[in-house]
């Protein structure tokens, strides 16, 4: 029987599709947080999850944000890097290329691949049309400038809408690939 592992994107982002300030800042995000939002569907979809893969911007953005503590330990993790990585034996750091890295990990046993980010390495994966679902929560506020979700492309990826959901003030959109 195949594995079915999927590839999902979990990520928020500002109304106009920025997931961080030029200089990295996610405080706009956390301003952004309403009562009675909860937790967004964090811990439901955290129970589908035994992989992430991040880039290296954002695996260091993780460890100053976490003050050195990585909080993903209970999880296999692969940082992408083109730089010399420093020691944490937490995660496995990787300049493989993407398609056959995947290949290789899609066919190991196991619950589902979360692609945190960041931006450039999300586009690799879309270039490759390599994510199966995402999940994008809409924070309500504008930053006008930053860090977009979406790198420029030029080509079509036609998605399907799976669900709406509502968390306070934030809208999360789950789509799936077409």
């Amino acid at each position: 029987m195949e594995n079915k592992r999927k590839v999902v994107c979990y990520i928020a982002e500002s109304l106009d599709g920025y997931i961080a300030t030029e200089d990295d800042s996610l405080e706009w995000l956390f301003k952004s947080e309403v009562e009675g939002g909860g937790d967004a569907g964090y811990a439901e979809f955290m129970e589908n999850i035994d992989t992430v893969i991040m880039g290296r911007r954002t695996y260091d953005w993780v460890m100053e944000a976490e003050n050195g503590n990585y909080p993903y330990q209970e999880l296999t993790s692969y940082v992408f890097t083109s730089s010399t990585p420093q020691e944490n034996s937490n995660v496995i750091f990787t300049n493989q290329e993407i398609p056959s890295f995947l290949e290789d990990l899609r066919k190991k046993p196991g619950k589902d691949i979360w692609v945190i980010g960041g931006s450039k390495l999300l586009h690799e994966f879309i270039k490759e049309d390599l994510i199966d679902e995402w999940i994008i929560s809409i924070a309500p506020v504008l930053i006008g400038k930053g860090i977009p979700l979406f790198q420029t492309f030029d080509f079509e990826l036609r998605l399907l809408l799976k669900e709406v959901k509502m968390y306070g003030q934030f809208a999360q959109l789950h789509y799936e690939r077409a």
